[in-house]
């Protein structure tokens, strides 16, 4: 089992139990998934872009990416329906567990000028997106075969219902909130 699991079910439960007076363990939230979104705006002159972005993303996560592609065509954009503009992962169970507490741990704080995370960053349903300006803060991606610096999304899906049960949640993770 991975560190912040164990920290979940035995550490966060039982305060989040207490805090807000849950008298079922099902009631507590928990993390469902989190998902890493790469959009690509070169992918129309450089197909590579694509290949590498996928290589940058596995080698983060540990998982094959898909590529997501447009929806519909958008003329000011030079974008025709199906072409790819993204990758994207999706991490459940174990992996989820593993790269959220390397991003907690390791990551985050390698970045530059690094005072938290914003706190303001959730959506209403309990669920946290954190942009990332550069790929670089990873360790796994080696800094002389990246073409580009690329960004990305990040977003934890929870199952809490309000924004501060999920604050609550995340911060008893070890979440660095500013």
């Amino acid at each position: 089992m991975s560190r912040l699991k164990d920290k979940y079910l035995n550490e966060v439960v039982p305060a989040l139990k207490q805090k807000f007076n849950y008298k079922n363990i099902m009631e507590v939230p928990r993390l469902e998934k989190v998902v890493i979104n790469m959009g690509i705006n070169d992918a129309r002159e450089n197909p590579k872009a694509i290949e590498s972005a996928t290589n940058d993303l596995a080698a983060i996560t540990g998982q094959k990416p898909i590529v997501t592609k447009a929806r519909k065509s958008i003329a000011a954009f030079k974008i025709r329906e199906g072409m790819p503009i993204g990758v994207k992962v999706t991490l459940r169970a174990e992996k989820m567990y593993d790269f959220l507490d390397k991003l907690f741990n390791i990551n985050l704080p390698r970045v530059r000028d690094f005072r938290g995370v914003s706190p303001d960053s959730f959506d209403g349903r309990g669920n946290y997106t954190l942009g990332i300006r550069e790929q670089l803060i990873f360790p796994e991606i080696d800094y002389d075969k990246i073409d580009k610096v690329r960004g990305m999304d990040i977003t934890i899906v929870t199952t809490a219902k309000t924004d501060e049960e999920a604050r609550e949640l995340l911060k008893n993770l070890g979440m660095p909130f500013a």
